[in-house]
């Protein structure tokens, strides 16, 4: 599929901005532009969010099997379009052709598991202390919302928000990234040709101080959804508290991978270095700070370095392609800065540690060995194909490294251990842990952080419960 001038949807209709202004889309593997994304002005949002707040009125009315059967049309859409959706997301994001069509097909399981799981948002009928008194506990469809998505995954993180919103009979106004516009689009058009009602799904691209500005402080919103950095979420959960608008904050991480002294050192390198080296490790669960017991550090670097230097590093529409681009000129920045940092703060380079070529924004798969702590790659959520690692003695030193930071995303662990696994499981301080695998982010389990890592969740039940109010209701037969 070539790629497109991706334009705004608003009230059921694709279109140009109202000053038609642009912006350029790149793609990373050259960075040549590729393409344009309309840039969508106030004037755009107003129009947006009035057919937001109609959508919703029409939508919280249709019944939940009907909204079902709706998602479940626009899920096998996705999967009958998921060749073409995987070429532009590649091009555009850089991941390769495998990881993008992996994950389409993946969001289509997402919206038909929240489709299903709207059939059962159940309210409660209570005994009373009167008998002429009926209590009931109702649960409705909180409003509009407005869903700030990130580039790394284009259409996995919007899927997650949409199904839960969707199946809940909330309207939606997603403000997806510039830099990966093309995808996300396509979602839009899965459930736009699925037949679902003018305005009750929103696109818009844009400023993003400027639109998450405009859009938490409106009235018509009622409940705000982003997924990106801690600092951008802080900002933007303090917003929506100051108009005491509900919100789910999917934010950064800093993944530990604790490799116990019983742990299978081959299972271990071969789980952590897909999950580590996937989408560049532009992943916010990626694993990154690499916590291996003393006796088992030399056996583990080595095989991970191995790994590093197998992988095919190249254009992800090439066929063979491991690893792609990182997304844009930033991360080439940053990835050189954290590899600096760590070798002057007295870390070892393994392997890779700089750009590839001149073209692109291709960087080595990096292993630094013997890390300090005090180095800022075991501070700062790389976001890029860079492993740090670093050795400890006790179990205790590495759980207490890997609750160290303000982060609490996700972390992994390998033990053969059932007391070890326990005393993971209990004390490190994470939404989500991997013990012996890698990361299965499962619709129907929760997928969400503690601590600065945000707050809700966009998996099982729990992330429909974000899109409903509960109301008590009692009737007495007069």
């Amino acid at each position: 599929m070539n790629y497109p001038t991706t334009q705004l949807f608003i009230d059921g209709h694709w279109q140009d901005a109202a000053n038609a202004r642009t912006q350029a889309v790149f793609n990373p593997a050259d960075g040549k532009e590729i393409g344009r994304v309309a840039h969508a002005s106030t004037a755009d949002l107003d129009r947006a969010l009035a057919a937001a707040a109609k959508g919703f009125e029409t939508w919280r009315n249709v019944p939940a099997f009907e909204r079902c059967q709706i998602m479940r049309r626009a899920a096998g859409l996705l999967r009958e379009r998921a060749d073409a959706i995987s070429s532009l997301m590649t091009q555009e994001q850089g991941k390769p052709l495998v990881e993008a069509k992996m994950e389409v097909i993946a969001a289509a399981g997402i919206m038909e598991w929240f489709a299903e799981e709207g059939l059962r948002v159940y309210g409660r009928i209570m005994p009373s202390r009167n008998l002429a008194v009926r209590q009931m506990v109702l649960k409705d469809p909180v409003g509009p919302v407005a869903a700030f998505t990130p580039w790394n995954f284009p259409i996995a993180q919007v899927v997650r928000k949409l199904g839960a919103a969707l199946t809940a009979g909330c309207s939606i106004l997603v403000k997806a990234a510039e830099e990966t516009p093309a995808s996300p689009a396509e979602l839009i058009r899965a459930l736009a040709d699925a037949g679902i009602p003018a305005g009750v799904i929103g696109l818009v691209y844009g400023d993003p101080a400027e639109i998450s500005n405009y859009l938490i402080a409106h009235p018509v919103i009622r409940k705000i959804t982003f997924t990106g950095s801690t600092p951008v979420g802080k900002q933007l959960a303090a917003m929506a508290g100051k108009y005491m608008k509900r919100s789910t904050m999917e934010l950064g991480g800093h993944a530990p991978v604790i490799v116990a002294e019983d742990a299978d050192v081959a299972l271990a390198v071969k789980t952590v270095g897909a999950s580590k080296f996937r989408n560049a490790g532009q992943v916010c669960i990626s694993p990154t700070r690499f916590l291996v017991h003393e006796s088992l550090v030399t056996e583990f670097a080595n095989a991970l370095v191995s790994h590093a230097q197998s992988l095919k590093v190249g254009d992800g529409l090439t066929e063979g392609t491991q690893m792609g681009p990182l997304a844009n000129p930033r991360r080439l920045l940053a990835m050189a800065d954290l590899t600096q940092d760590a070798l002057s703060s007295g870390a070892r380079l393994a392997t890779g540690g700089e750009r590839i070529g001149e073209q692109g924004n291709f960087w080595a798969p990096t292993v630094l060995i013997d890390v300090p702590l005090k180095a800022r790659l075991f501070n700062e959520e790389p976001f890029g194909p860079i492993a740090g690692i670093h050795s400890f003695k006790t179990l205790d030193e590495a759980i207490n490294e890997a609750n160290r930071l303000p982060f609490g995303l996700a972390a992994y662990a390998f033990t053969q251990s059932l007391a070890t696994s326990h005393a993971l499981a209990q004390r490190v301080e994470v939404g989500m842990l991997w013990i012996n695998q890698a990361a299965a982010a499962w619709p129907e389990m929760p997928f969400g952080g503690v601590k600065d890592s945000g707050y809700g969740t966009e998996g099982g039940p729990e992330a429909i419960e974000a899109y409903l109010n509960t109301r008590a209701v009692s009737i007495m037969s007069v």
